[in-house]
């Protein structure tokens, strides 16, 4: 039997949209039709103004991936890992789907972090989001650390916030390793996770760009799917479980 590559997924926003969660840049994306919460996800704004960290927390409360499930797509790639696959799952997106679809959590790297838990910016003290949130559902629209009274965020990266060096240290490493590099519903204009699959390309490794748009690294690619996600997603995986079997 061959031995099955090593495939590596990039996931943006637009994985989820089958979900019920809306990407950011896409046709009918949050910023598209609102450029004004882009403020919302910007971390000067929300260290200084505490009305933009109010309706951060309404926003956070009424976020559609609290009882989101994983769709077509997700379940597609948790199918590969099932069927014996070496997959690692590296995620734009804080909504956990991939972990609900049955992916091993240690195989997927959030590089954006995760909307399920609270760090103060002061003291870093550690918090579940869910615990912040019963707080602003209880009067606190603007919830302070307990330890030290610090300003709370979620533990998601911001603009204008660095991303986790050993996080894209261990993104790196999986993108120059694998064999199969698949970006799967994502711009690829936010860098700096977009240059894996630069990385992936200079190692060697073939790449697949799922994407209704078109991205800056589709030159780089030796496939391109325009097709709807929760179709080709399923579909590339079939091909490769029969091409293997």
């Amino acid at each position: 039997m061959r031995e099955k590559p090593l495939i590596a997924v990039l996931t943006g926003a637009g994985i989820s949209t089958d979900s019920g969660i809306p990407d950011f840049r896409g046709p009918n994306g949050v910023w598209t039709r609102d450029p004004a919460k882009e403020k919302l996800f910007t971390l000067q704004n929300y260290l200084a103004d505490e009305e933009v960290r109010k309706a951060s927390w309404l926003a956070r409360r009424d976020n559609p991936a609290w009882t989101a499930k994983p769709n077509a797509a997700h379940e597609a790639l948790a199918e590969l890992e099932r069927n014996g696959f070496p997959v690692r799952i590296i995620t734009q997106n804080i909504d956990g789907l991939h972990q609900k679809s049955g992916i091993s959590d240690r195989k997927v790297i959030e590089v954006h972090g995760t909307m399920f838990t609270v760090r103060c910016w002061d003291c870093d003290a550690r918090t579940t989001m869910r615990e912040a949130l019963d707080r602003v559902e209880a009067g606190e629209l603007d919830p302070r650390c307990t330890a030290c009274g610090g300003i709370l965020k979620a533990g998601t990266i911001m603009f204008g916030e660095l991303l986790d060096t050993d996080t894209m240290d261990r993104a790196a490493q999986v993108a120059s390793a694998c064999d199969l590099f698949w970006a799967v519903g994502t711009s690829l204009t936010v860098e700096p996770a977009a240059l894996l699959c630069a990385i992936a390309a200079e190692s060697g490794a073939r790449i697949t760009i799922v994407n209704a748009q078109a991205t800056p690294y589709d030159g780089l690619a030796s496939s391109v799917v325009r097709e709807p996600i929760g179709e080709a997603l399923p579909k590339l995986v079939q091909e490769l479980l029969q091409e293997y079997a």
